[in-house]
């Protein structure tokens, strides 16, 4: 049987944009949010005293979403040297262990591995200048260090950061089909995408159109454009493919986006069958 899991959040400050905690019921770990302003404030803290991971997150002058991933043995004394050395970031959340548990290897494995997942993801650019090396553990500390992961993964969701959440949240149906949705159409467009709690999801390797046409709107050609200079869609062999998968905001933007025109993405996106997203959603 499987049981849920219960998230208790404190207010350090008695504010939301203060600093907070937060914990998951049967859990030794423990999750601190702290605002970049506020970590002179935290030597009332002792347990940032302990060993931990920390995660600094910001934006590029583009608005892209940053994230630093880092460990230390003593967590408090290594932000406020961030405070000096990085000023990308305005906030932290650090994990700890609050019966004192973790050592260095443990918390060099965690950092290890949260970032090689936060890279596989790709939702946010890891601003780590070199890979983490990943310590040797016993099989039995890695298999607590995997379910502390799966852990933080979830109250970072929480306190909200999707740095490990995959962009692709495929659902069964009711029969057990996958719910992926296509698009072929004129000028080279081919492509497959599914709806998800951030947008629509289209999925690396689609062909979207070769050119667009001179009615599509100018916000659409300017979001084609920034794909194309980050590299997210290139051309190869005669097609433009897209290189990751890509979150787009609504189904009719990624349906205008691969189809080069305006588009209605609830009756352009087809499973199969030939069932619209708008149909399917009906009946879903």
């Amino acid at each position: 049987m499987k049981f849920g899991k219960t998230i208790k959040l404190y207010l350090i400050d008695g504010e939301p944009n203060g600093r907070m905690t937060c914990e998951l019921s049967n859990w030794t770990g423990k999750a601190y949010k702290i605002p970049r302003i506020k970590i002179k404030e935290c030597s009332d803290r002792q347990d940032l005293e302990n060993p931990g991971i920390y995660l600094l997150f910001g934006k590029d002058e583009s608005g892209k979403d940053l994230v630093y991933i880092g460990e230390a043995e003593t967590v408090l004394k290594r932000l406020t040297q961030h405070l000096t050395q990085k000023d990308f970031w305005n906030e932290t959340i650090v994990f700890i262990s609050k019966d004192e548990n973790l050592n260095k290897a443990h918390i060099k494995y965690l950092e290890s591995r949260l970032y090689e997942i936060a890279k596989t993801v790709n939702r946010y650019h890891v601003d780590n200048n070199t890979t983490p090396t990943q310590s040797s553990i016993a099989e039995s500390d890695r298999s607590e260090m995997e379910e502390f992961i799966e852990n933080v993964k979830i109250l970072i969701n929480t306190l909200g950061h999707k740095v490990f959440e995959e962009k692709r949240e495929i659902k069964s149906s009711k029969k057990g089909a996958k719910e992926t949705f296509f698009i072929k159409a004129a000028r080279g467009a081919n492509a497959q995408g599914i709806p998800t709690s951030d947008g629509f999801v289209v999925f690396k390797g689609s062909k979207v159109a070769n050119s667009i046409v001179p009615s599509i709107r100018d916000s659409f050609t300017k979001l084609r454009e920034r794909l194309f200079a980050s590299d997210i869609i290139r051309p190869e062999k005669g097609d433009m493919i897209l290189t990751e998968d890509y979150v787009f905001s609504s189904p009719s933007t990624a349906a205008v986006i691969v189809m080069g025109r305006n588009a209605n993405g609830l009756a352009e996106w087809k499973l199969k069958d030939g069932t619209t997203l708008k149909d399917y959603e009906s009946k879903n």
